[in-house]
């Protein structure tokens, strides 16, 4: 059975729908979701088999982080240890795309954190979409940039999407053409900022 479609409109999301997809969430599913960046493979935080169906579509192994996908700051500091000047710079970058690394609490599963550095990403999108869902689902979510195999750029189209993962995925949420940017990732672990990665968001909005 292929997966499930939604058209759901970036702006006003259609209550309905979100429902549906996070029913589909809830029993297990692995989703394409619309982020502020790029498309993304998203699945329930404490859903072993379906991070490793996340794995497995991008054939990526446990040293990859994923990411959490946060509804708003006070989400963040269940799941990472935040300092009084991690905080600062997260309220001015966030909703927005930029991935944060931190320090990860016990609250994340030992498999996602990283096995050395006990560290995880997350990010609070500026999506409404992403917002309806995690509301609706009042948990955060894993995710991942759609980048299959052997490509280097993320697939930025629903439709797309559907036709190349129909067969891999429980359904593709279509919100309108999504950028091939990934999101600014920033290190918070050490003393100092760390710019990890320039993408969508920008560093000079958190004086990088």
């Amino acid at each position: 059975m292929g997966s499930q479609f939604f058209e759901i409109h970036p702006i006003n999301p259609q209550s309905r729908l979100i429902k549906k997809v996070a029913d589909i969430v809830r029993d297990g599913g692995v989703i394409v979701l619309p982020t502020d960046s790029s498309y993304a493979l998203v699945c329930r935080l404490d859903d072993k088999a379906a991070v490793d169906r996340i794995r497995q579509i991008r054939q990526i192994d446990e040293r990859h982080l994923l990411t959490l996908l946060c509804r708003d700051l006070r989400e963040v500091g269940s799941y990472a240890r935040v300092d009084n000047a991690a905080y600062r710079m997260l309220k001015m970058a966030t909703p927005g795309a930029f991935t944060f690394i931190l320090q990860a609490t016990r609250e994340v599963p030992r498999r996602l954190s990283h096995p050395s550095r006990k560290t995880i990403g997350l990010r609070v999108p500026d999506n409404r979409i992403d917002q309806a869902l995690l509301e609706e689902l009042e948990e955060p979510l894993i995710c991942t940039t759609v980048i299959l195999p052997g490509e280097e750029d993320p697939l930025t189209e629903g439709y797309a999407i559907q036709e190349r993962l129909e067969k891999l995925v429980d359904a593709v949420v279509d919100g309108g053409a999504c950028g091939l940017l990934p999101t600014t990732v920033i290190d918070l672990t050490g003393k100092e900022p760390e710019l990890v990665r320039s993408g969508r968001g920008d560093p000079a909005l958190v004086g990088l």
